[in-house]
């Protein structure tokens, strides 16, 4: 799809060092030379030469008129997505990637189109029928040209909800049907924890926490105003590098500024914490947020030490008395790398279960849904391995004895931060009594647990005297 709006701004912004976009035919030759799906076993100079290594997804494509940059492409699964974002200003000198807003709209956009179409792949009717209908989306995902809904999936496939002229002109463009029926709201707080630890005294364990607050408000009306605030508990870590949907329409200035970048101080926003919006039709994310809390989930210490033909491996897991020890699934993924086929295993629980894959060098501790009294569990065991071949698991980070823990676990009705909803203190200005439904969760993201008899990739390593 093609959008005459913004190539008209692009030649606004980007005077005479604008490249137009090719014809079809020309621009799918070039992207197809660029990704390697053409020519892949000759040595063009313009994509191949040393000098020139990408190492993202985004593109320069030689054209007859000159280098059309940046050009947002991939290929997953048979199938190309790309896009041609526009950048605001001029493309001479090029400006870092981080600071083109068009990138990161036209990958969201990319990705939602991907998350809609993808699990049809294998199906070649399925497929062809949803590619079709690609086009009646993307006049509500992006109808001039600037994403406004990149959740493709929660969209209507035909045009009778869609209205061509609002009746009211006070309804944003953001709202692409109505809803007729009983007003009800759900809310959503998720939470992923990333971690790293390395139980070693001169390495500092990091940990991260990422919030979204997804909402669904099914109400009456063109243009209702809805306030959600969310709370914090007393003395608990404040809510930091948040980012808000466009639907929000005002917000404290200073809750923005609140960064992670800088240590804490009493200056710092700590709330309170309110969101006023005119909500899309469908499912969005109100915000997103980070948080600097004092200590992750569970704490783990994991030893691999190797002795002859066999390696003897410790795991202890400590669940720290904050958290609600209540999962709707926890479990420890021990995996060996560069190592053949788990041969022999000895071991010893202290709770839940062991389940061993031997083909794939990889041992799941399954803990389940609770931790035990102690909020302690271990496992200690020897492992033996069979003869490598090229379909066992390798790494290259994971070499020798630098190896790793990674948990997966999901907390329901818990935040790490203790961020929740208060069902009372949302606002919805339209007649009737809504039905307001809060939920919130914490889930593990890149958890891992480092041997500490071994060199670990470090994220980040204080200066020693």
């Amino acid at each position: 799809r093609r959008y005459p709006t913004v190539e008209l701004r692009a030649e606004t912004f980007n005077g005479s060092t604008r490249v137009p976009i090719p014809s079809d035919s020309a621009f799918l030759k070039a992207l197809l030379l660029e990704l390697r799906l053409e020519d892949e076993h000759l040595f063009v100079e313009q994509r191949d030469t040393c000098t020139r290594i990408n190492h993202s997804c985004v593109h320069s494509m030689s054209t007859g008129v000159g280098e059309l940059w940046p050009v947002l492409a991939f290929h997953k699964s048979g199938l190309i997505y790309a896009c041609v974002p526009l950048v605001e200003g001029s493309l001479e000198p090029r400006p870092p990637l981080l600071t083109v807003r068009g990138l990161s709209q036209g990958l969201a956009l990319l990705l939602g189109i991907m998350h809609y179409v993808s699990p049809s792949r294998k199906n070649e009717a399925e497929l062809s029928a949803k590619v079709g209908q690609l086009r009646t989306l993307l006049i509500q995902a992006c109808p001039l040209g600037t994403p406004l809904n990149t959740n493709i999936r929660s969209l209507n496939s035909s045009f009778e909800d869609i209205q061509e002229m609002p009746a009211d002109k006070e309804q944003p463009a953001w709202r692409s049907s109505t809803y007729k029926g009983k007003p009800q709201v759900n809310v959503c707080i998720t939470e992923k924890v990333k971690c790293m630890q390395y139980d070693q005294r001169d390495v500092v364990d990091t940990w991260q926490v990422y919030g979204a607050v997804n909402c669904k408000c099914d109400i009456e009306g063109s243009a209702p105003n809805v306030t959600l605030s969310l709370t914090l508990p007393t003395n608990a870590p404040p809510l930091q590098d948040i980012v808000v949907h466009h639907c929000v329409t005002s917000v404290d200035p200073a809750m923005l500024l609140s960064t992670s970048a800088e240590p804490l101080h009493d200056s710092v926003y700590s709330g309170p914490y309110k969101f006023p919006f005119i909500p899309p039709s469908d499912s969005f994310d109100l915000c997103y947020y980070t948080s600097q809390v004092p200590v992750p989930p569970i704490l783990g210490c994991y030893q691999l030490i190797e002795e002859e033909s066999q390696i003897k491996i410790t795991v202890n897991l400590k669940l720290h008395e904050s958290i609600k020890n209540s999962f709707e699934y926890c479990e420890a993924r021990i995996p060996f790398f560069n190592r053949g086929p788990i041969a022999q295993l000895e071991y010893k629980v202290s709770y839940g279960q062991l389940d061993l894959f031997r083909e794939k060098s990889l041992l799941v501790w399954v803990i389940g849904q609770k931790f035990p009294k102690s909020l302690e569990v271990s496992l200690t065991g020897t492992v033996s391995f069979g003869t490598a071949g090229k379909e066992h698991p390798t790494d290259y980070v994971c070499t020798g004895n630098t190896a790793y823990v990674k948990l997966y676990f999901r907390i329901p009705d818990f935040t790490l931060t203790g961020c929740y909803v208060d069902q009372h203190s949302v606002q919805i200005f339209v007649p009737g009594k809504p039905k307001i439904t809060a939920s919130r969760e914490l889930i593990s993201s890149d958890y891992y647990i480092w041997n500490s008899k071994a060199p670990a990739p470090m994220v980040f390593k204080p200066l020693l005297d």
